[in-house]
């Protein structure tokens, strides 16, 4: 129960970045896209590990974009390390 309580915050924090991310209007609009894309991925019904690999990869493809702005990329990547942490923490 207490680590559901930890996925759903951290799950609501990544939200949050993606929606910042996502209304950032100096930020190309098929980044955007892509970023919603990623949120779209996060909700979804699948299985949690299953639902972040495929954020993960959204996202890797989206930072390594040369069009990003490098704030955003930042947040981009530590999006993408806080996923990866809660992914280790299923497999467990």
């Amino acid at each position: 129960m207490c680590m559901q309580l930890v996925n759903n915050m951290e799950m609501d924090e990544i939200n949050r970045l993606l929606d910042e991310i996502n209304e950032d209007r100096t930020v190309p609009r098929n980044i955007r896209n892509l970023v919603q894309e990623a949120k779209n991925n996060l909700n979804g019904k699948q299985e949690l590990p299953v639902r972040i690999n495929s954020a993960i990869s959204i996202l890797d493809e989206v930072s390594n974009d040369s069009n990003i702005p490098i704030y955003s990329r930042t947040q981009i990547w530590n999006i993408v390390s806080m996923l990866e942490v809660m992914n280790e923490r299923a497999k467990v």
